[in-house]
């Protein structure tokens, strides 16, 4: 089964969101229905809530975290199996390179995937509109960069069928 792991570092703001934009991007294409997409982060508390203000963000735009739950990659069952592992910073994508050298070739900055790499800023500690804000960049990166995350999933993906 593809599987793909959005990566931040609480797996509060950034990850979590990442994770339901995905599913909602994919969800009309049957052929991908199965697929294993989940979060983690590379310090996050396991079992905290999403930000508050990351949840009313996400709802003002149809998406509901109420049911998240905090965790670290650590903590991640079978994380070898994940075909795709967007970051959101630099620092992410290093730690985890070397953290996990088996699986530097799966791990990319979710910037580069739509487009010149960047870090995704972090509202932690900012404004509801910081919230927002990076609800609305998520959304666009993902949407641009769909493409280039379904070329990096297995031939056995059933992607052939759904482009």
């Amino acid at each position: 089964m593809p599987a793909i792991l959005f990566v931040c570092t609480g797996n509060q703001c950034r990850s979590p969101v990442a994770e339901v934009l995905f599913k909602r991007q994919i969800e009309h294409i049957a052929s991908l229905r199965n697929w294993r997409i989940e979060s983690a982060g590379t310090w996050a508390y396991t079992g905290n809530p999403a930000h508050a203000r990351m949840r009313q963000a996400a709802q003002e735009v149809g998406l509901d975290l109420s049911q998240h739950r905090a965790r670290r990659i650590e903590d991640v069952p079978a994380l070898a199996a994940f075909d795709l592992i967007p970051v959101m910073e630099r620092s992410h994508k290093e730690a985890l390179q070397v953290e996990f050298p088996a699986l530097r070739q799966r791990i990319y900055l979710l910037s580069e995937l739509a487009g010149p790499p960047y870090d995704i800023s972090d509202p932690i500690g900012g404004a509801l509109d910081e919230f927002r804000y990076t609800v609305r960049e998520l959304d666009a990166l993902i949407r641009t960069g769909l493409p280039r995350m379904l070329e990096q999933m297995p031939a056995q993906s059933g992607l052939v069928s759904a482009r």
